[in-house]
This record gives structure tokens, C-alpha cells and sequence, in this order.
């Protein structure tokens, strides 16, 4: 018996979006003259995440949403922790761990305030997706304010994962041969004027 619904495939829209996500961000790398396998390693880390993010978020979509004379009515859940299972907070929570570890090795000058807005922007943007996807196809997936607040914390509680590693000093050097910005002293350019000037 087929299904009644015809589904869109997911490696046929992640593969590429993660694909187009590594090739902008190692071109900025390749641009800024700061490209070396580690950096080039947290770009593939953000493209598999982002494509990953947007398969187990936005997937399922269906493309023939059945037609009725009802208005549409989205699927929301407004209610903060009514009717939110635990196994749902922690996944909703360590999903976003390492956004909120990848953000600041990408940002020159990270904060608090810098991450948790990243996680906020991203989540919404998923949510928002959510919604789209039932407006227009039959998605899958309800956008949900509890799914909202946790990946908020969960890009929080990352982030400060990471500040508790680079407290290490053998951590922080590690760290920060992936950091996006160097210490100025590490920059080609200016070691190039160290050299220059010895």
C-alpha cells in the first residue's frame, strides 16, 4: 500500500546546503589569510552541524498537503513547560551545545551576549522554518517556545563548557589553534613584519 503523501528526500537538500555552508566559509578563511587545518576543521564542523540542524529540524516535509475548507491553523506551542517531556529539554538542550562552542571560535571578539544571540537567531529561524514548512507543505514538526528557550540555554551552556576548557592551559593553547581570529602576534602579516623588522 503507498503512502498518500509524497516526501521530500533529505540528503538531496542537506548534502548540497552543507556543501555551499563549507565552500563561503572556507573562501572568508581563504580570503582573511588565516586558512590552516585547524580552522578548516571547525568549517567543516559548522557546514555537517548546519546541514544536521536543518535535516532533524525541518524534515519531514511533505508536498501534498491535504486540501480543506478549514482555515489554517499552525501547529504552536506557546505555553512555556506545559506538557514538555524531559528527554525532549536535555535533547533540545545538548543539540545546541555546540553551536555554542563553534560560534566563538568563529567570532574576533566573543561574549555572552554574542552567543546566546546566535542560538537565539538560529533557533528562531528553525522555528520559523517549522512553520513555513506546515503553512505551505505538511511539515513535520510544531514550532514549540519550550524547543525555543532550551536551545537558547544549550548555546549557553556550551559556551561556557568552552570558557571552563580554555581556563586549561594546555586546553586554551589547543583552543586557540582553532580560533578563527589568532592572537595578533600569531598573524601571518605580522609575523611577517616581526621578521622583517629582526
Amino acid at each position: 500500500m503507498s503512502s498518500s503523501f509524497a516526501e521530500v528526500p533529505v540528503l538531496p537538500v542537506v548534502i548540497p546546503f552543507g556543501i555551499v555552508v563549507f565552500a563561503i566559509l572556507l573562501a572568508v578563511l581563504w580570503a582573511r589569510r588565516s586558512c590552516s587545518p585547524p580552522r578548516a576543521a571547525v568549517t567543516a564542523a559548522v557546514a555537517v552541524y548546519g546541514a544536521g540542524i536543518v535535516g532533524n529540524t525541518i524534515f519531514p516535509i511533505f508536498l501534498d498537503k491535504p486540501v480543506s475548507g478549514a482555515p489554517w491553523t499552525p501547529g504552536l506551542a506557546l505555553i512555556p513547560f506545559a506538557d514538555y517531556e524531559l528527554d525532549d529539554a536535555l535533547m533540545n538542550m545538548l543539540v545546541f551545545v555546540p553551536l555554542g562552542i563553534l560560534v566563538p571560535l568563529m567570532l574576533a571578539r566573543p561574549t555572552w551576549l554574542k552567543v546566546v544571540a546566535a542560538a537565539a537567531i538560529t533557533s528562531l529561524t528553525v522555528e520559523s522554518l517549522q512553520l513555513a514548512a506546515q503553512a505551505f507543505f505538511a511539515g513535520g514538526h510544531i514550532a514549540d517556545i519550550n524547543d525555543f528557550l532550551l536551545n537558547v540555554a544549550g548555546g549557553a551552556l556550551g559556551y561556557g563548557l568552552l570558557l571552563l576548557l580554555a581556563r586549561v592551559p594546555a586546553l586554551a593553547r589547543l583552543i586557540d589553534l582553532f580560533r578563527w581570529n589568532p592572537r595578533r602576534q600569531d598573524r601571518p602579516e605580522d609575523i611577517e613584519t616581526a621578521a622583517t623588522r629582526g
